[in-house]
């Protein structure tokens, strides 16, 4: 059933995924990124399928460096954007039309005014392109460019978690948890919080698409991950030099791989987040345990 649910487009965007991640784990095998393996550029070869640098570096392990970057920091600031996000969204919502509500929503509002990608770098400009120390630790450049893209994520997420909020309140089953005398924190966190993770993740899969572009732009313009480390962002800014002097491989095979991840991410955030959620919940009996999850299998006489 979930196979026939995915869908033409979804199953390209799985694809896509994949491919992405074969080359950012087999271009691993290929050895120290860094390691000058040839004298200057050399096309593809068997020996090098995504051929070397002006630097004669292996361009598929810089490549598969530059996936491993690009993915750690889109997990990183989706990862950011759900945690901050999401709760502030189910609070929104928990009182629809209340005060706690008009101000969340018009901070959220304020900074959906701002255009994302400019926002990111306004905060990647206040904080700066030195590390950061504090005592022990080290904030790099990666760190502080998963921290900004997160932070312009967070009121896509809120929104999304408060619109499900507003329609998981008024259904039945919270009054009826409500009448049982179920504490309103319990089923706001256990059963209502459950419902909301499935427009979340679509908008997570469309977030990590954005995600993988913001990273890219931002090491094209340097703001990002600074070199020698790779990203595809900045190997694709290396390569603008190269391809007048017909280097054509140095930016068209890294480029291919970001278009894989932002193509594969995208058609997956459409698939998940278009696909209808709601399901048919039993109503909540006297013997109900608090706190129990409500299934969201369907019984035999459900499906018939």
């Amino acid at each position: 059933m979930r196979a026939r649910k995915l869908g033409v487009a979804g199953w390209i965007g799985v694809v896509c995924v994949l491919l992405y991640l074969l080359v950012a784990t087999v271009g691993r095998l290929q050895g120290d990124p860094a390691a000058l393996v040839a004298a200057g550029p050399e096309a593809p070869s068997l020996g090098h399928p995504f051929g070397t640098d002006h630097l004669g570096r292996d361009l598929l392990a810089r490549t598969a460096e530059g996936a491993w970057t690009s993915l750690l920091i889109c997990l990183s600031s989706v990862g950011l954007a759900i945690v901050v996000g999401v709760p502030l969204g189910v609070l929104a919502g928990r009182r629809h039309g209340g005060r706690l509500d008009g101000l969340l929503m018009r901070a959220v509002e304020t900074l959906q005014a701002l255009p994302q990608f400019v926002f990111v770098m306004f905060l990647i400009g206040l904080m700066g392109t030195a590390d950061m120390h504090f005592g022990p630790l080290t904030v790099g450049n990666g760190a502080r460019v998963a921290f900004a893209i997160g932070l312009g994520f967070v009121p896509y997420f809120a929104r999304v978690a408060r619109a499900a909020t507003v329609v998981e309140m008024q259904e039945d089953y919270v009054a009826n948890l409500r009448g049982l005398g179920v504490p309103e924190r319990e089923i706001l966190f256990r059963e209502v919080l459950v419902n909301v993770w499935p427009p979340v993740l679509g908008q997570a899969c469309l977030a990590m698409a954005i995600a993988v572009f913001a990273e890219g732009g931002l090491s094209f313009l340097g703001l990002g991950v600074a070199p020698p480390h790779a990203t595809l962002g900045n190997l694709i800014a290396d390569a603008g030099g190269q391809i007048i002097g017909g280097d054509w491989w140095y930016a068209t095979l890294p480029g291919t791989v970001l278009m894989l991840g932002i193509l594969g991410f995208n058609l997956l955030g459409d698939t998940v987040g278009g696909r209808p959620h709601r399901r048919a919940r039993p109503a909540p009996s006297a013997t109900r345990v608090p706190g129990q999850r409500h299934s969201s299998t369907p019984t035999p006489k459900e499906t018939q």
